[in-house]
């Protein structure tokens, strides 16, 4: 009787909770559940400390410039623009770093390999709910 009581009492608070959580539902999706377990380990020690454990940004004003003129890392869980760049923009960021485009962010072409890059991009494309994936499709994101 207690276990009745205590499983809506699990789901109502579980449903309250603002934490994103991957989405696991990605049988659409270029990546596999196990790319999205090794890119969050390698986005949390490579991206996280600017871009949010769960790719939710640092910051709510990531489209205002610093003091010093370079831009925040903005979010890449959906809420930002990442989704309107295709694979090959997010891969080339991810490479060669955000400087050319304003931000302060590093390549990472030597420290990570391009699995290993691809499997950091999955992660935080796990945050896109599925409307935002199918835009970024549509816009050619796998092209």
């Amino acid at each position: 009787m207690k276990a009745l009581l205590i499983i809506p009492l699990f789901l109502l608070l579980s449903a309250c909770s603002d934490e994103q959580t991957p989405n696991n539902n990605h049988s659409d999706r270029w990546y596999s559940n196990a790319d999205i377990l090794i890119g969050e380990k390698i986005f949390t020690n490579n991206c996280a400390v600017c871009h949010g454990d769960k790719a939710q940004g640092l910051t709510k004003d990531w489209k205002q410039p610093l003091t010093d003129g370079s831009y925040p890392a903005p979010p890449l869980n959906g809420s930002a623009h990442a989704w309107h760049h295709p694979m090959k923009i997010l891969l080339r960021t991810t490479q060669n770093g955000g400087i050319p485009l304003g931000g302060t962010m590093p390549g990472f072409k030597e420290q990570l390999s391009q699995p290993e890059q691809l499997a950091a991009i999955a992660y935080f494309q796990s945050f896109w709910s599925e409307k935002t994936y199918q835009a970024w499709l549509e816009r050619g994101g796998l092209k």
